[in-house]
C-alpha cells in the first residue's frame, strides 16, 4: 500500500478506535454512568464550560487510549501485509508517540491539579519566581522539553532544533487557548490540517499522524453535544501533533513564518479574548457556533 492508502486507513483507524472507546467507556468518561451514578474520575475531572455547564474534561483521555488502540491495529495490518518499514517506524512513530503520550500527561496534570490563580506566561513565570511551581509552569518547560525530543531526529543546527521545537509547543499552547467552546479546536485542527495533508499528501509524515487527528476528529460529536471537553489533555495532543506535522512538511522559510504566526497568536492571547474576535467576524462566528448548542 501507497502512503497515501495508509494515511486514509489510519485517519479510519483512528475515528473508528475512539469511537468504540467513547462508546465502551461511557460508564466511567462520562459525568453519569449508563447506571446512572457519577463516575470518580468524571468527579475528579468535571469543570465548568462557557455556558456554566458542568462538563467532564475527559475527552483527551479517550483520544490516547484510542490512538494506542489504533497504532497497535495499524502496526498489526502492516506486519500481516508486510509493508512495515522498521526505519520509518523509528524515524516517525517512535517521536510521534513521545508527543502524544508526553503532552497528554503533562495536559492531565493540568486538568487534575491546575487552577485558577495563574494565567498565561507571565501570570506562571511570577509564581515560578516567587518560588511555586504551577502546573502551567510545568507544562511550559516540559511541553519544551518534549517538543526538543521529538524535533532532533530530523538534526541541523542548534537554532534549527529550537525554532522547530517552539513550533510544536506554541502550537500545543495555542490549541490549549482555542479549547474555550464546544467544537472549536477540533474545527480549527481540521482546517489547519487541509493545507498540511495538500503538502504532504504522499509522505509518511501524513500517514503517522493520521490515527491521532482521526482520534481527535472522532471527539467532535460528543464535544459539541458537552458531554465531554478535551482539557489540556486532548488540546495538547491535537496542537502538538500539527506542529509536528507543519515542522516536518514545511520547508525552513516556511517554519520561520510559522513560527512567527505562532508567537504573535500566543502573544495575543495575553491581550485579548478570542472568543470576542470569532464573535466579531460574522464568518468565524458562524463555523464556531456551527453544530453547537445554545449558550
Amino acid at each position: 500500500m501507497t502512503d497515501v492508502a495508509w494515511s486514509v486507513t489510519g485517519l479510519l483507524f483512528g475515528m473508528g478506535a475512539c469511537a468504540l472507546v467513547w462508546w465502551a467507556a461511557r460508564d466511567w468518561l462520562t459525568v453519569r454512568g449508563t447506571s446512572g451514578g457519577d463516575t470518580p474520575l468524571s468527579r475528579a475531572l468535571v469543570t465548568q464550560n462557557y455556558a456554566g455547564r458542568m462538563v467532564p474534561v475527559t475527552g483527551g483521555i479517550a483520544i490516547v487510549l484510542a490512538v494506542v488502540l489504533a497504532a497497535g491495529v495499524s502496526i498489526c495490518v502492516r506486519v500481516a501485509t508486510e509493508d512495515l518499514d522498521p526505519a520509518t517506524l523509528v524515524r516517525f512513530g517512535l517521536p510521534l508517540s513521545v508527543l502524544v503520550f508526553g503532552f497528554a500527561f503533562l495536559g492531565l496534570l493540568d486538568d487534575v491539579f491546575g487552577g485558577a490563580d495563574a494565567r498565561g506566561f507571565g501570570g506562571h513565570l511570577r509564581a515560578l519566581g516567587a518560588g511555586r511551581l504551577t502546573t502551567g509552569a510545568a507544562k511550559l518547560f516540559g511541553g519544551a522539553a518534549i517538543a526538543l525530543v521529538v524535533v532532533a531526529p530530523r538534526r541541523g543546527g542548534l537554532w534549527t532544533l529550537l525554532a522547530d521545537a517552539a513550533v510544536v509547543a506554541l502550537a500545543a499552547n495555542l490549541a490549549n487557548l482555542l479549547d474555550r467552546a464546544p467544537g472549536r479546536l477540533l474545527k480549527a485542527s481540521v482546517v489547519a490540517a487541509v493545507p498540511l495533508a495538500c503538502v504532504g499528501w504522499r509522505g509518511p509524515e501524513v500517514a503517522a499522524s493520521a490515527p491521532v487527528l482521526g482520534a481527535a476528529w472522532a471527539m467532535l460529536p460528543p464535544d459539541l453535544r458537552e458531554e465531554t471537553m478535551l482539557g489540556d489533555t486532548g488540546a495538547n495532543v491535537v496542537g502538538a501533533t500539527l506542529g509536528w506535522l507543519a515542522v516536518e512538511l514545511a520547508g525552513a522559510p516556511t517554519r520561520l513564518v510559522l513560527l512567527g504566526v505562532l508567537v504573535a497568536a500566543n502573544a495575543g492571547a495575553e491581550l485579548v479574548s478570542y472568543t470576542r474576535v470569532i464573535d466579531a467576524v460574522p464568518p468565524l462566528r458562524w463555523l464556531d457556533r456551527l453544530g453547537r448548542r445554545a449558550a
